[in-house]
């Protein structure tokens, strides 16, 4: 079934595989909404296995990313529930990070401005993040009170940066700006604002080109083997690897070569 979400706006260009979500609230900085949240896990849940789809762009209207939770439509109304009120949104939160990283299809943040709170652990949870310069990040949870450890950051953000860097931007809640987040490793790359579509479909549109099975086993493995040993690790990228030998894709990428040729890959 095709998306239409109310809450976003969502592309698809058919010839290149390549779907982009927009966050569309840019007088409120694209803040998220219980809805958005719902919408956008629906969203990356479908995803997984459209089969038109190979790459997903996400990015944001206007001059922020994402600012994080709504203060009027969730931070507010928060304070009415009880703890399992309390837990079954916290949970919604996570729901959504794990969608992003359990989706098969790479996914590229195009980061167009600010970025805080919840807006920068899902850029965090995207496999790569191109922004613009005006792109500031803050993970802002203990600026008001709650744990910087939220919606998976203290497990995502010290894989990307390391465990001082990731320590500093979660303990503090500061903005650090986005030649500071390239150099530290949070961005892949900054570019002129004028690029930034441009160079995150481009990425989007190579990676769809790619072989798709084998991209979504490499993102698995990248999920899981943190968790492992090595020799667990080995036995694990052993059984994927045979596994990605008897795929169509990798035959077709040896008569490529022999033919000089692009592979066209399934």
């Amino acid at each position: 079934m095709p998306l239409a979400p109310k809450t976003f706006q969502y592309d698809h260009d058919a010839a290149l595989g390549v779907a982009t979500i927009t966050l569309n609230r840019p007088d409120r900085l694209n803040a998220l909404t219980f809805e958005v949240y719902s919408e956008l896990w629906d969203a990356f849940v479908q995803l997984d296995t459209e089969p038109d789809v190979r790459a997903v762009v996400i990015t944001g209207a206007g001059r922020a990313f994402c600012s994080g939770g709504d203060v009027e439509d969730i931070i507010g109304a928060l304070f009415a529930r009880d703890h399992q009120g309390l837990l079954d949104f916290t949970r919604l939160t996570c729901d959504l990070i794990l969608a992003i990283r359990t989706c098969r299809r790479p996914v590229v943040a195009a980061l167009n401005g600010t970025v805080a709170g919840a807006g920068a652990v899902i850029a965090t949870a995207c496999d790569i993040r191109i922004a613009a310069p005006a792109a500031k990040i803050a993970f802002l949870f203990t600026k008001v009170g709650l744990s910087g450890a939220d919606m998976g950051a203290a497990w995502l953000l010290p894989r990307i940066v390391g465990l001082g860097h990731a320590s500093e931007l979660l303990m503090t809640g500061g903005f650090i700006d986005a030649a500071r987040a390239e150099a530290i490793g949070l961005y892949n790359r900054v570019v002129p604002p004028d690029q930034l579509m441009t160079e995150a479909h481009r990425t989007a549109s190579l990676l769809a080109r790619g072989p798709s099975e084998a991209i979504g086993v490499t993102k698995d493995a990248l999920n899981r083997e943190a968790a492992m040993e090595l020799a667990q690790a080995l036995e694990a990228e052993a059984q994927a690897q045979a596994r990605c030998m008897e795929h169509p894709n990798f035959r077709e990428a040896y008569e490529a070569f022999k033919a000089k040729r692009d592979p066209a890959f399934e």
